[in-house]
């Protein structure tokens, strides 16, 4: 992932609103009920060690909440590295043992006298299933005997967003739900509609900077999938559903001029190469003219039919993902016709079963 996805990721989560759905919509525990999830408060995660081996933790973000008479402290990490890290149980306990250090160094003590406790949650989005212990004493081989005890014991929540599918995440009336929704979706119309959403659930005024923080990452989100789209002026997302609803399907039209193009250009060399080959045969100038003449017509028809193909692969393509080969055969023996029909209606199509049926 790049910096501007970490940065974007951390913008967002420093909204209360994100931090009360994570722990509402993914964390379980009869403790919720018990949230005054208004006493939301984020925490100033900058602390270093003694020693000057360690970093400054400026990445990670740090929350607390009222349960009952006591604080909770929420330790949010966001992983964004593209494979499991085997270490992170250990990273974990160090981090929590950082913020610790950091709470009894500022005296921020329970009423008991003791520290507050800490929830250590990861959240990771790589492609990836996470497979790395959750536990720190599976990282330590097993001691002598009598010495089990002496074994450290940290344990994080892990949430890896890859594991939750539309199933669970669809229902949610959840911001992050809406979140991992986009980081999963499988075109241009999945933004368009998980836009709609957030754009109905962030009305008010105070919620003005999460909605700006969603479009800008929106905003990012797209730059990937259209890289030569106009969007650099995008801010709001009233603006990136306007954009997606004035231009989805320009966009869409220009890949299919595109590919149209291609095939027939493809299509009118193979057939100049066919006319000269059956010209060539006929073993006389006329039979060579005649031969590439018909060739050509013969080339265009078929560069048609490539065109258009490989416009409704792309468009699929954007669309759903990996398209089946049983439909990639459906069209490369398909009619100009039958293709264009397709091509209609796969721009306002849901999946792929609106536009080819049961496949």
């Amino acid at each position: 992932m790049t910096k501007d996805h970490d940065s974007g990721y951390k913008l967002l989560f420093s909204h209360p609103e994100m931090v009360r759905d994570l722990l509402t919509g993914f964390v379980q525990g009869e403790w919720l009920n018990n949230a005054d999830f208004s006493t939301l408060t984020r925490v100033n995660g900058s602390y270093v060690t003694q020693s000057d081996k360690l970093a400054q933790r400026h990445d990670d973000l740090v929350w607390k909440i009222r349960i009952n008479d006591r604080w909770l402290y929420v330790y949010l990490l966001l992983e964004f590295q593209s494979s499991t890290d085997p270490l992170m149980a250990l990273r974990m306990m160090v981090y929590v043992g950082l913020l610790y250090q950091d709470l009894a160094k500022r005296k921020e003590f329970a009423a008991d006298g003791k520290l507050p406790p800490v929830l250590p949650i990861v959240l990771y989005n790589g492609a990836p299933r996470w497979t790395a212990p959750v536990l720190m004493e599976e990282l330590v081989t097993r001691p002598p005997a009598g010495l089990e005890s002496y074994v450290p014991r940290c344990r994080y929540l892990l949430l890896d967003e890859g594991q939750y599918g539309a199933d669970v995440l669809n229902p949610l009336h959840n911001l992050v739900a809406a979140l991992f929704r986009l980081e999963t979706q499988r075109g241009l119309d999945d933004v368009r509609n998980v836009v709609d959403a957030l754009i109905e659930w962030l009305t008010e005024e105070d919620q003005r900077s999460l909605r700006r923080a969603f479009a800008i990452w929106i905003k990012r989100l797209l730059r990937t999938q259209l890289p030569d789209a106009d969007i650099d002026g995008i801010n709001e997302l009233q603006e990136v559903r306007s954009m997606l609803s004035e231009n989805i399907k320009s966009w869409f039209d220009e890949y299919k001029d595109k590919g149209r193009l291609e095939g027939l250009l493809e299509g009118r060399q193979e057939g100049r190469q066919e006319g000269r080959q059956e010209g060539r045969q006929e073993g006389r100038q006329e039979g060579r003219q005649e031969g590439e003449v018909l060739g050509i017509q013969k080339g265009e028809v078929q560069g048609l039919q490539k065109g258009e193909a490989l416009a409704l692969q792309r468009l699929l393509s954007k669309r759903f993902g990996v398209i089946p080969s049983s439909i990639t055969d459906q069209i490369a023996t398909a009619s100009v016709e039958q293709i264009e029909a397709w091509i209609d209606s796969a721009i306002d199509a849901h999946q792929l079963t609106d536009v080819f049926g049961a496949v």
